[in-house]
């Protein structure tokens, strides 16, 4: 049984197509096929259903997936230990982030590793599906990290490293009705229509549950996948927001103004997979960016 064999493996049960995984692994669809062929050849069993429309894990196939990450995972960190004793710190790191992260300097902070380790692989990538989809990808082995914006809750499974957490604010045009108060409550603005995030972005989750807990419903007529865009069409009076506070939401024509009570905030997280030990790589980087917050 070789290591390629076992990669191959995993990256179609996690793709579900032969030519997907084919691409993912830089290889010809043959070679990925005549692989997996091999392995169930030498295992004695059908790891996948195959029909013309679709491929499947066999019962023996899921069985034997999460052994062959494990075993893929020992042999990575055999061989990094074996170069890390010759030639310093070494491996790759699959970081998922935000696409505005505000306060947290993600760029910066990679930076300061690359430059101290520069033999450790960096890979940097957003999901379309928000924090819910980061959150997802840590715990299929995707992602070794993420930085996500969801409460505990909703990261079991996971380790958790608390980054930041901030207010939620209101940002209203500046002729609204509304915008002399000095705070406002969810119950104020939940008949006016909502630029927010969308779904399964952290944000939006915690917005959605806070006006769900009031027994409210609100309409959110623009969504939209950066903070950083908000201000703008609620300048454009194309609705209100209800987002976290981040640096620059001070614009002209756009008030911001704080929740009555407070007690609502969004929480920003780093995670891990719990199930398995971080690499010694990201045990590094995970040193970094918590004394980074210790600052």
């Amino acid at each position: 049984m070789e290591t390629r064999q076992l990669e191959y493996f995993v990256a179609v049960a996690e793709e579900l197509s032969f030519t997907r995984a084919a691409q993912r692994m830089f290889a010809v669809q043959s070679t990925v096929s005549a692989a997996v062929r091999a392995l169930e050849t030498e295992l004695g069993t059908r790891l996948f259903d195959r029909s013309t429309r679709r491929v499947a894990l066999s019962a023996a196939g899921a069985a034997f997936l999460p052994e062959a990450k494990s075993a893929i995972e020992a042999l990575e960190r055999a061989r990094a230990t074996v170069q890390e004793a010759s030639e310093g710190l070494r491996g790759s790191l699959r970081i998922g982030t935000l696409t505005s992260i505000g306060t947290v300097d993600l760029p910066a902070l990679l930076g300061a590793f690359h430059r101290r380790y520069p033999r450790v692989d960096i890979h940097v990538t957003v999901s379309i599906t928000g924090s819910t989809g980061l959150a997802e990808e840590v715990r299929q082995g995707r992602l070794d990290a993420a930085l996500v914006g969801l409460p505990a809750a909703d990261l079991a499974g996971l380790d958790v490293l608390r980054v930041d957490t901030r207010p939620f604010v209101a940002l209203l045009p500046a002729t609204h009705r509304l915008a002399q108060r000095r705070a406002l409550r969810l119950a104020d603005v939940a008949d006016e229509p909502f630029i927010d995030m969308p779904r399964g972005f952290g944000n939006r989750v915690v917005m959605d549950r806070a006006f769900d807990a009031l027994g409210l419903s609100r309409r959110v007529t623009v969504e939209v996948a950066d903070l950083r865009t908000v201000p703008g069409y609620v300048r454009a009076g194309l609705g209100i927001a209800v987002i976290p506070e981040t640096p620059g939401q001070e614009e002209p024509d756009v008030v911001v103004r704080p929740l009555a009570g407070g007690g609502l905030d969004w929480p920003l997280n780093l995670v891990t997979a719990g199930a398995k030990p971080p690499s010694r790589a990201l045990r590094t980087l995970l040193d970094l960016i918590a004394a980074d917050r210790a600052i």
